[in-house]
């Protein structure tokens, strides 16, 4: 699969490619002007077996500035439990009954044009979450991507587009809490026209963006010309 790929306005696949990402600037100013770096998240995972088949892709983005917060949606809470907001916490361990995915995380960073660099494309069942972002359950959207196919197969978010609003997604993390977050939507985007600033803007409440590559798949490119963005909320957390 290839990963979200974003255009670059002026404002997080291929192996060679990144992804962008963005966070607060004292970790609060970082992310916001980090989570509009992050651009357009790319997921490379090609089921091209060529032998020039691109093994990864990455995430566009290089905004000039924090991007204002998006305007609340029924899809998006404007505070779904800002209460609920967790300290900082590596995630260690992704769960999603519904679509039967139980995988490890690895951390995410970002490449030398901006981007955000894709996770490793050899393994089928990981996920990669921006380390310099918000972490899961910690306010702010925190950001994790994961492969849809790679060269050898499906890949761990191959259903994340049939996810449906309303299931849970669990986040086991390093402090020993498990962060459960619901559905609100999952969305497809263009990678020609991402909306950065919805997907990444900086949040005043714990919420999670799942993405992935998506729409039809470009063989002369070897990219998918889409991304799949499943954005959540927290609603609770407990000791594992």
């Amino acid at each position: 699969m290839t990963a979200p790929q974003s255009p670059q306005p002026n404002p997080s696949p291929d192996p060679t490619k990144e992804a962008a990402v963005p966070r607060p600037v004292g970790r609060g100013l970082i992310w916001a002007v980090s989570a509009f770096l992050l651009g357009a998240i790319l997921v490379y995972n090609s089921v091209d077996t060529s032998a020039d088949a691109k093994p990864q892709s990455s995430y566009a983005a290089t905004p000039t500035a924090a991007a204002p917060t998006p305007t609340p949606t029924p899809e998006t809470p404007a505070s779904s439990a800002p209460d609920l907001a967790l300290a900082r916490s590596v995630p260690k361990r992704l769960s999603i009954p519904e679509i039967a995915v139980d995988a490890p995380f690895t951390p995410l960073t970002l490449g030398p044009n901006g981007q955000l660099n894709a996770p490793p494309a050899g393994d089928k069942n990981l996920v990669g979450w921006y380390q310099d972002g918000a972490t899961p359950g910690e306010r702010g959207a925190a950001i994790v991507a994961g492969h849809v196919d790679t060269k050898t197969g499906p890949a761990v978010f191959l259903q994340l587009e049939t996810l449906k609003p309303g299931a849970l997604v669990e986040i086991t993390r390093e402090d020993g809490i498990v962060a459960t977050f619901k559905v609100d939507s999952v969305e497809t985007f263009s990678k020609a026209n991402f909306p950065n600033d919805r997907v990444y803007a900086d949040t005043p409440d714990p919420q999670l963006r799942l993405i992935t590559c998506g729409g039809s798949y470009d063989h002369k490119v070897k990219d998918y010309m889409a991304n799949v963005v499943a954005f959540a909320h927290l609603v609770s957390s407990r000791r594992a």
